[in-house]
């Protein structure tokens, strides 16, 4: 089976920051697109930012130059470097990715974390 496992969150005031991590294991032939989203209570669940397995990113415009993606190939690993946290960034921040299977990778699946709360104070 696969697993992907979040680290990193917490309380954080205004303006500092915070990295958040997520590796993925199990049956993984290889890790296509690796994504964050984030979801505030009584909000739906919105995309943060992605990152191809090439290293291209894209990011939502509300943290267009405070967070940066990136990712380690070699050990199936995402990250998520927050800075000038504000209070709107309070979420649950989730960790996806589109991964191959199969003895030739010719199965894609869909896997999430389990969730990490960041939690930014005025």
């Amino acid at each position: 089976q696969v697993q992907l496992v979040e680290s990193g969150g917490g309380l954080v005031q205004a303006g500092g920051s915070l990295r958040l991590s997520c590796a993925a294991s199990g049956d993984i032939f290889s890790v296509k697109t690796m994504d964050w989203y984030r979801q505030a209570p009584g909000k739906q669940r919105d995309l943060v930012a992605d990152i191809t397995s090439g290293g291209v990113t894209n990011y939502v415009d509300s943290v267009k130059g405070r967070f940066t993606i990136s990712r380690d190939n070699a050990k199936n690993t995402v990250y998520l470097q927050m800075n000038s946290l504000k209070p709107e960034d309070t979420a649950v921040y989730y960790c996806h990715a589109i991964i191959s299977r199969g003895s030739r990778g010719q199965y894609d699946y869909s896997f999430w974390g389990q969730g990490t709360q960041v939690t930014v104070s005025s």
